[in-house]
Parts: structure tokens; sequence; C-alpha cells
């Protein structure tokens, strides 16, 4: 019997002939690389008939790389029977450039990684100190990888325990009980937002930092009394007029500004002076002037004289407060095209036009007294113009990146303005020669608006979703942070009662003290509220109908009506 001796993947197997069990030959078929099949089903066969010049396989072991004319050996192994040596050097040759990797069953050794005898039959470069650290490195690394999918499964099974103790006690996430429809709508929302909020329901509060989750608000301290629908666009900003006759006046994208009456919803005046968004609005302290912000680069000064409508009585939305939490579609918007103010007068040309900036002009408010007013601006500057003479007195710059906000202090020469930079700045104007500027850093994202109370304070909203509140004589640190679960746009403060309205990306509204408690959340359903994102807010303490406006990208502003003495003894 004649045994050849084939390489495979750097081992040898055998092959022979010897005779079969019906007087000829039988091969032991070969196990082919890369689990290849054989050419003849496995197993014993007879092998083909001799032909003439053809001697039996066993006479020859060339023969059979002859018959085999696929395996690798058949272009390296010669021909002829006195090659032996050459063909035994080609084999350790490629014997010495294969991999052998040793299979195991040892739990030990799953455990750990790969066996240190891995690279078995190689002749490695590296020393084999080198190899052993590189096998325990990747041995580490599976580890920690299994570690981490193991603590991703508990926290998984976590989350799901504590969903499923809120919905069996009939609770919501933000403190409001849900019914079996509306728990499945929150189920719909993502679970980092869930997980967001339910990190933020059970942290634990400390003196400056305040939990905004409390138990919903009665429907009889927060009223929806009345919608102002009319702007083809969203609306930036909202503003109450601080002499008679009191008007609402709306900022919007539409290009337009307009004066509303807050007791009847109806719009009184359109001023089309604009080229570009309007974003902001605001009016003279003692005059029938008001001062717009827009997007042509530009801020107007334009004179309005309206006559109040006879007021009709309230409608009662009391039965529409039903649960805050029901998701609204956009179809339910308010059409603009039904309520449009065709038949308002217009307002096309404005007194004064004030330009200095490069950029879009972002906000506009009055210094106090009403013979000056400061712009913000896109091009990170701050503006202080004289409105008779509408000449430039300053130039205030210093930000890093673009103005978002600016606001006057009610009574003082002082200047706030807000950044993309994460902070702000108070520019101090008391002194004519000379003005101060203090920078506030705090924040961690845009800070969309920041604004004055009547005391000593600053109160400042970012996209951070925080609020904080500062004290103008410590400006190191705040003196109370309000953590939201969305970012905050213009936020407003009521000045006699010191309540922090502030409008959120998700259409939420909620009302904070100076100290950071929460009291209220305005009632949002299907049939009330914003439907999309609400940008502003203004109060209107006196009016005797309604006392908060607010604004959004739904095209409408809504009047609210906010019974403060039953909100403070709640709290």
């Amino acid at each position: 019997m004649v045994r050849v001796y084939l390489g495979h993947r750097g081992r040898t197997r055998a092959q022979s002939w010897r005779p079969g069990s019906r007087g000829g030959t039988e091969r032991l078929a070969p196990r082919f690389p890369c689990g290849g099949a054989p050419p003849h089903p496995p197993g014993p066969r007879q092998p083909p008939a001799p032909t003439r010049g053809c001697g039996p396989p066993a006479s020859s072991p060339n023969s059979l790389l002859q018959e085999w004319p696929g395996h690798p050996l058949s272009e390296v192994m010669p021909t002829e029977s006195g090659s032996c040596s050459a063909a035994r050097q080609a084999k350790q040759k490629r014997k010495s450039h294969s991999l052998s990797i040793r299979r195991t069953n040892s739990s030990e050794q799953e455990r750990t990684g790969l066996p240190r005898e891995m690279l078995e039959g190689q002749d490695s470069k590296l020393p084999s100190s080198v190899r052993s650290t590189l096998l325990e490195l990747f041995g580490q690394i599976e580890r920690e990888f299994e570690n981490l999918y193991i603590e991703n499964l508990e926290l998984r099974r976590e989350i799901e325990t504590l969903n499923e103790r809120l919905a069996a006690e009939g609770q919501a996430v933000d403190g409001a009980e849900l019914s079996k429809g509306q728990l499945k709508t929150k189920a719909g929302h993502s679970t980092s937002q869930l997980s967001q909020k339910l990190k933020t329901t059970y942290k634990a509060s400390t003196s400056k930092i305040v939990s905004s989750f409390k138990t919903t608000t009665s429907r009889a301290v927060c009223q929806l009394v009345k919608e102002y629908v009319g702007h083809r666009d969203g609306i930036w900003d909202v503003s109450v007029a601080r002499t008679a006759p009191v008007v609402l006046g709306t900022a919007s994208a539409d290009h337009t500004a307009l004066l509303w009456s807050i007791e009847t919803g109806r719009s009184l005046a359109r001023y089309t002076g604009h080229v570009g968004s309007v974003n902001s609005v605001k009016f003279h302290p003692s005059e029938q002037l008001a001062l717009t912000a827009s997007g042509d680069q530009t801020a107007h000064v334009w004179r309005y004289a309206v006559q109040l409508p006879t007021p009709q009585p309230v409608a009662d939305t009391s039965q529409l407060c039903g649960e805050d939490e029901v998701e609204c579609s956009d179809k339910d918007e308010p059409d603009a095209d039904a309520d449009a103010p065709s038949d308002c007068p217009t307002i096309r040309a404005p007194l004064t036009s004030l330009k200095s900036h490069q950029g879009v002009v972002i906000a506009a408010d009055w210094l106090v007294g009403g013979k000056q007013a400061v712009t913000a601006s896109w091009d990170r500057t701050a503006n202080l113009y004289d409105v008779e003479t509408s000449e430039l007195v300053h130039c205030l710059t210093g930000h890093d990146q673009e103005l978002t906000h600016c606001c006057t202090h009610p009574t003082q020469r002082l200047v706030v303005t807000s950044s993309r930079d994460t902070t702000f700045r108070l520019w101090d104007f008391r002194d004519p020669s000379i003005h101060s500027v203090n920078v506030f850093q705090g924040h961690t994202d845009t800070v969309t608006s920041a604004v004055f109370t009547v005391g000593d304070n600053v109160v400042s909203g970012s996209d951070d979703r925080t609020v904080k509140v500062w004290d103008l004589k410590n400006m190191r640190s705040p003196i109370a942070t309000i953590r939201t679960d969305s970012a905050i746009n213009r936020i407003t403060v009521c000045v006699g009662q010191r309540i922090i309205a502030l409008p959120h990306d998700n259409r939420q509204v909620r009302l904070f003290d100076m100290s950071g408690v929460r009291l209220a959340r305005l009632p949002r359903s299907s049939r009330q509220g914003h439907r999309r994102m609400v940008c502003g807010s203004a109060w209107s303490e006196d009016h005797p109908v309604c006392n908060l406006f607010t604004c959004g990208f739904d095209r409408q502003a809504i009047g609210w009506s906010i019974n403060i003495p039953a909100l403070l003894q709640e709290k």
C-alpha cells in the first residue's frame, strides 16, 4: 500500500490505496480545504478501470495528483518520483504561513477571550510576552462589552418596571392622572424622552435646583378666555400696550404686525411697513407708538390710532378644559384665512426707521422715558438709538455669536442682551459719560431671553431647558435654577406678583415664582391651547378680562385669565 501525505491548513492528511472488498482497490477520500466537497460522493467506490499506458494507482503516487487536478498540490508537487525533497520543502513553506485556531469547549477560555495558544503553528515575529499581553487585553475588552450588555438589560428592565408601576397607580410622569386611552398615547413617546422625564421626576430637589413637576392646576385657576386668529404665519412675539386704549400687539413671520381688541378678539390695525419677518413688537411707555424689529435689518417706530369696539360677553370656555395631555394634530390649527383682518385699517409707513445693522434685527425695546430705543441683531451687536433723530448713540459689541433678545429695565437705564454664545450681558447707561458691561455665564446652550424684574433680579431662559434667577449684586451664580423638559423661549415676569411665565418648544406654558416653585401649567387639549411651539408671552396685570397672553407658531395668540390669589394660595 502506497501512502501519500497532503498538506491542509498547516497539517498533514493521509490518502491511501488499499485492496477493495471486491478484488479491486479503493481510495480513502481526502479532506478538502475551505470545506469544499470532493468531486465524488464520500465513501468507498471502485476506481476507474486502467487503460493502456496507465499502471495501477498504487504504482505511482503522481497518478493520484493527476486525478485530482483541483488540489493545490497538483501545481506544487513535482511529477517526478525523485523530487520528494522539493515537495517536502514546498509543504513546509506553506505550513509556515498557515494559521491554525484551536477550538475549545472550555467555559473558562470562553469567558476570558481567545486562548493563548491561538497562534499555534505560526512562527510569529512578536515576542511571546507581547503576544500574551495582547491576548489578555482582548479578553478584558470582551469582558467589558459583556458587562455593558448586562447593565443595559438591567436598566431596560428597571424602566419597564417603573412604567408598569406608574400605569398601575394611574399616575402620569408629569403628575397628572391619565385614562387608558391617554396611557396608550403616552406609551408612543420615545424611550429617550421617557427616560429623561423619569429621571427628572425622581430626582431629589436641592436648595437651588427645583423640580418642575407638580399636580395639575385646577381649571378655576387658569382659564382660556380668547383666541386671536388672523396671521398667515407663525407669531414670534406678543405685547400689551401700557397706555389707554389698552390693545394687544403681535409680530408675525408673515411680515405684518397686528393690533387687537383684548375683549372682542377683533383686529384693529395692521402694520405692513416691513419687507421681512416681524420679530418683535413693543409699545411706548406713554404714547400710542409701537416699535417693531424685522428681518429686513431695520427697526420701525410707527404711530397707531385705534378705537376699541363695544365689549361683548366673554364666552365660558371652562367646559373645554379637559385633560391637558392629549396630543393635537396639525389639522386642528386655526384657519387664518377665515378670520383674516382684511377690513381693519392698514399702516404702511413708519415715523422713524432705525438702520445700522448688517443682519436680522431680532428684537427691540424702549429705554425708560421712551426717547431712546435699543435693538439686537444677528450681526452680534446691539445698537442704542435716539428715536427723534434716528441717530446711532452706541454700538454695543462683545458677544461672540448672534443675539437673540434684548430687554430694558422698567425704571432705570439698564439693558440686558442675550446671545447664542450661551451668555447674556448687562449694559449700564446710568452714567452718560461711560457705560459698563457685565457678562453672565451660567447656561450651556443659547440664551433665548433675559428680562428684568422690579428689584435687582434678572431672569434668563435658555435652550438648555433651564431658567435661572440672578441677583445683580452677586453675578457669580444664580440664586435659583428651574429645570424643565423642553427648551424655553421668550419669558416674561409679572412684575407685581413676581410670577414667571415660561413658553416652551413642546407647546406647554408653565408658571413659576421667583424662588423656583412651580405654580401652574396652562391647560391644553385637542380643543384649546397651542398646537405648535409657544414663542412668547406677556403679562397685563390689571386687565379685567385677560392678564396673560401667549403666542406661537400655530398662527394664533391666546388670552388667559389667571386667578393669581388662588394660584398663590395653592402654593
